[in-house]
């Protein structure tokens, strides 16, 4: 599988609605960021679809390194 693309190396809070469809981007590749816009077609990686469970701030990741995507678990702070 290739590897995504460092997008930034810091979170995105993003305000999640309840119940909404969400499309995180794995590729790195989206001027969207976090969020998907349809870039990675081609690359072989796929976003992550959800739907949020409850409406909140959500710290997103960017990095595209993070253990629990697609939350920011701090992996970002281990990149050279």
């Amino acid at each position: 599988m290739p590897e995504p693309t460092i997008a930034a190396k810091e979170p995105s809070c993003v305000n999640l609605e309840a119940g909404k469809k969400y499309a995180w981007c794995a590729c790195g590749l989206s001027k969207g960021q976090p969020l998907c816009d349809g870039s990675h077609k081609g690359t072989g990686i796929v976003p992550l679809v959800f739907t949020a469970e409850e409406a909140k701030d959500a710290w997103m990741c960017q990095c595209k390194q993070t253990g629990k995507p697609p939350l920011c678990d701090g992996t970002h702070k281990k990149l050279p």
